[in-house]
């Protein structure tokens, strides 16, 4: 039986202690109906085509900042870790930016912990640098749009700059060579539409390819990643188009489409980049025979084994009696929520 767990971002003994000028937020992970999957400006995190996700309520980062006289290199304490690897980079990266704008020199305190799976292609990243981007901004003493607050979280992770907004986003590709035109915004808020959202876990543990050079190797290898990149960009519009008019079927079916696609590039790359499992193949099967079945019920699955599911209200019987037949999967219950926010 699979073991289903609710966690909510309330939940205190999760937050890390902060000293008494350390801000401290939360922010959300955040999951891409029309994928990013390429990038044309690495430094920058620029991608190749706009995405749309929509922002979960429950599970994202817990972080405080603060900017120390006293220190001399940049702290991150990830997890309950001290971190001295990819991971800081990222987050000096969005540091850089906060004292470029702020005018400060100090070097900062970051601590973070995530209430769901670190680096298991669940968009941890998302949710980990975008809030390191929130409190950077407020503890500097800033106060800039969240267009721009977006802008510097994708300094850190091209998914961030989504999971500063609620319900359903779109980040767009942008022109501009400096990236100043590539950030998100929210489309439509949580309240828009009630959908229910599982995450469902088939591996926890860090994933086989880190998701930047996943998509390095995909767009070098891959003799796919050219229409792959042309194919998402359209899909983005009728995405769009299906959230505004609630249409779940037409959703569903771009969805699962934009999200195979995806996976399909990457997996022809040379050599190949895969991230399923068995269970992975499971779910799809499972959730693909609900809806033919006539549930309302699709998936999507980032860069990792793990897939996601949403349905309407509904279906939540039929749907989670279904996903408990599979084994050797944990099942995270969540909904559509906020974006990242400040904790008093």
């Amino acid at each position: 039986m699979i073991r289903s767990v609710e966690l909510l971002p309330k939940d205190w003994e999760l937050v890390p202690v902060v000293e008494k000028n350390a801000v401290r937020v939360f922010s959300p992970s955040n999951i891409a109906v029309a994928k990013y999957w390429g990038k044309r400006d690495l430094a920058l995190n620029l991608p190749t085509n706009d995405s749309v996700s929509i922002t979960l309520k429950d599970f994202g980062s817990f972080t405080t900042v603060e900017f120390l006289a006293g220190l001399e290199n940049d702290e991150l304490i990830l997890n309950g870790s001290i971190e001295s690897s990819e991971k800081i980079t990222k987050v000096i990266a969005v540091l850089n930016e906060v004292r470029k704008l702020s005018g400060k020199s100090h070097k900062a305190r970051v601590q973070s912990r995530n209430n769901f799976p670190t680096a298991a292609g669940l968009a941890s990243s998302a949710s980990g640098l975008s809030a390191v981007a929130l409190a950077a901004v407020r503890a500097a003493g800033l106060d800039i749009p969240a267009s721009k607050i977006s802008e510097i979280a994708r300094r850190g992770s091209g998914s961030a700059a989504r999971s500063i907004f609620g319900g359903f986003v779109q980040w767009k590709a942008g022109k501009e060579l400096d990236g100043s035109d590539s950030v998100a915004e929210n489309f439509k808020p949580a309240s828009h539409w009630n959908l229910v959202v599982r995450v469902l876990v088939v591996r926890a543990t860090a994933k086989t390819h880190a998701s930047t050079s996943g998509m390095e190797h995909t767009r070098k290898t891959s003799p796919y990643f050219e229409s792959w990149v042309n194919s998402a960009q359209r899909d983005v519009a009728e995405i769009l188009n299906a959230i505004e008019n609630k249409n779940f079927n037409e959703l569903a079916n771009i969805a699962e489409s934009n999200c195979l696609r995806m996976h399909a590039s990457a997996m022809a790359a040379r050599p190949t980049v895969f991230y399923w499992q068995p269970q992975t193949l499971a779910l799809i099967q499972e959730i693909s025979d609900l809806r033919r079945g006539g549930v309302p019920v699709f998936y999507t699955i980032d860069a990792g084994p793990n897939v996601v599911c949403f349905f309407e209200k509904d279906a939540t019987d039929v749907v989670d009696r279904a996903l408990e037949r599979i084994e050797g999967v944990q099942i995270l219950r969540t909904t559509i929520g906020e974006g990242a926010r400040v904790l008093s």
